[in-house]
């Protein structure tokens, strides 16, 4: 059907029709805890956009969203928990913001019909939609990530990576350990040198692994890190003197919080990104028309415009956006768990649209689709300046090393079909 003819119906249906229920969307959020510093902000954020569009639209196609926020505190069993006493309420989406949840919702919510989105981190291979019909990584996922910091390595020199020394600080968990996989092929391909430091959780003592750095004098660092992790990680590498420039974190190593305690020693810190930066974008006038001065902010309302604000903000666009696809696939307001699943498998954001919504450049183009669920993984770089206390984006989103990425993900995926008896779809 004609999209503009769907919403020519949807308009009227709402408007002849009896009231229509929420939009729910849980929020599995930690403002508690050793990672609240990086939960707080994207809860905000994700919050306030669904805010937003009940204040100014009156919701998604006529429908108000109500989000129901559980708190985890990044635990995992707390977090299935948050699950299952939010999931009977007509949950239409879960985006759990950590690893270890994700894995273990994985197979609840395959069986329970209701998809989860977990943008840039989780279960790297759920990409693969064949094989996980439910879960959906977009825009980009670990081994992204870390193709993608080994690219943006190789156009430093030259290409040529070849005899070079990199050295891996991971937080020794699910999360930290997603990359390594990656980073030994890659290690392979390019002749570079891998060593990995596991941090324990929560990441507070790092002497012994940064001491091996200033003996082993790796040429570069990355890192997989998270909350208090980072900040530590940061200030040992001033405190060793290792180059700020030579050192690079995943998206979830790159936020304000991650660098502002060290101070100036922070200054050349890269990290690698898949959202836009600070608040110079049109939607943001209306969330503080809508949102900040209407004092309907989620938290203090101090976070708008920081990285992991801005990473909410976006996760609840593209939740959105998938709704307004589900409603236009299946010419009803009202959706259900299974067709939202269908809106987000159909997703397609362009320029065009992020402009439309007031968000230009916010994110990469992509299109996702049964095959895949991931999208193509574009990568950008940015780097902190602590004279002016912001993040500056050296690299546009660029594509990652899509033929080892690709037997990754088959081999991953395989494996887990395997094991839970899974035929692949899509054919």
């Amino acid at each position: 059907m004609n999209k503009k003819l769907v919403t020519l119906a949807l308009s009227a249906l709402m408007a002849s029709g009896p009231a229509l229920a929420d939009l729910v969307i849980p929020d599995l959020s930690y403002r508690t805890g050793p990672y609240a510093a990086g939960g707080i902000p994207f809860s905000d954020g994700y919050n306030d956009y669904f805010t937003l569009l009940n204040e100014r639209d009156g919701g998604i196609g006529g429908v108000p969203v109500r989000v129901v926020e559980c708190e985890t505190g990044y635990n995992t069993e707390k977090g299935v928990e948050c699950y299952e006493s939010t999931k009977g309420e007509g949950a239409l989406v879960y985006q759990p913001l950590s690893t270890g949840i994700t894995y273990q919702l994985i197979p609840k919510v395959t069986a329970d019909g209701i998809p989860l989105h977990t943008m840039g981190y989780g279960r790297t291979s759920a990409a693969n939609g064949k094989v996980f019909s439910n879960v959906f990584n977009y825009p980009a996922n670990y081994w992204n990530g870390a193709s993608g910091a080994i690219n943006y390595l190789l156009d430093e020199n030259g290409g040529d990576l070849s005899g070079k020394k990199i050295a891996l600080v991971y937080h020794n968990s699910a999360y930290g350990k997603e990359p390594i996989r990656t980073l030994e092929m890659l290690a392979e391909k390019h002749g570079y040198e891998l060593t990995l430091l596991p941090v324990d959780h929560p990441g507070q003592e790092q002497k012994s692994q940064w001491l091996q750095i200033r003996r082993e004098k790796p040429d570069y660092v990355v890192m997989w890190g998270w909350g208090v992790m980072n900040q530590v990680a940061v200030q040992e590498a001033a405190n060793i003197r290792f180059p700020m420039e030579n050192f690079i974190g995943v998206w979830w190593s790159g936020a304000e919080f991650d660098v502002e305690p060290a101070g100036d020693k922070a200054t050349g810190y890269k990290a690698l990104t898949f959202t836009g930066l600070g608040d110079d974008y049109p939607v943001y006038d209306d969330l503080k028309k809508y949102v900040a001065d209407a004092g309907k902010s989620a938290g203090a309302g101090d976070q708008m415009g920081a990285v992991q604000y801005n990473r909410g903000l976006y996760a609840a666009m593209l939740a959105s956006e998938a709704i307004k696809t589900a409603q236009e696939m299946h010419s009803v307001a009202d959706i259900t768990p299974a067709m939202m699943r269908d809106g987000m498998e159909a997703l397609e954001m362009t320029n065009a649209k992020m402009e439309g919504l007031g968000m230009s450049g916010f994110g990469p183009e992509f299109s996702v689709s049964c095959e895949n669920h991931g999208g193509p993984g574009l990568v950008g770089v940015v780097q902190w300046d602590a004279s002016t206390g912001t993040w500056n984006q050296i690299q546009e989103f660029k594509a990652t090393d899509a033929e080892v990425i690709g037997q990754l993900i088959a081999e991953d995926s395989a494996a887990y079909a395997a094991e839970n008896n899974i035929s692949p779809r899509c054919e």
